[in-house]
């Protein structure tokens, strides 16, 4: 893939950088980082797998339902809120648009899935 002029990246090249850059986020915005990334780019979409995201008094509230539903709550409000940034982080390192971005926290494994719908694909910048 050709990103901004620079030399050609591979796609795996590209699926880390948005990891790293996403690790990077939820240190610095959320507190904490996961314990694992994963980042996935199909066609035009970016899918971030993220693992171990609970903190120790989050996973004591997933023992009732209304902790569970607090939890997603909130978590989901921070992420809305940081949502310009996010999509201007993966505009920086794919150099497309982001039109949209759907997230989901799971209270029982504690992975966070991101989901970014770019504005075109990202499949014919294969080149590997």
């Amino acid at each position: 893939m050709k990103i901004k002029g620079q030399k050609v990246k591979t796609k795996g090249q590209i699926e880390a950088e948005i990891s790293n850059a996403l690790t990077k986020f939820e240190v610095e915005y959320m507190g904490r980082g996961p314990k694992e990334t994963k980042a996935y780019i199909i066609d035009d979409m970016i899918i971030v797998k993220l693992k171990g995201v609970l903190t120790d008094a989050e996973k004591k509230l997933t023992n009732n339902q209304e902790g569970r539903e607090l939890i997603k709550k909130v978590r989901s409000t921070l992420l809305e809120g940081a949502k310009d940034l996010l999509s201007q982080v993966i505009k920086s390192i794919v150099d497309v648009d982001v039109v949209s971005l759907h997230t989901d926290i799971s209270t029982r494994t504690g992975e966070k899935v991101i989901i970014f719908t770019l504005s075109e694909s990202l499949n014919g910048r294969n080149r590997d």
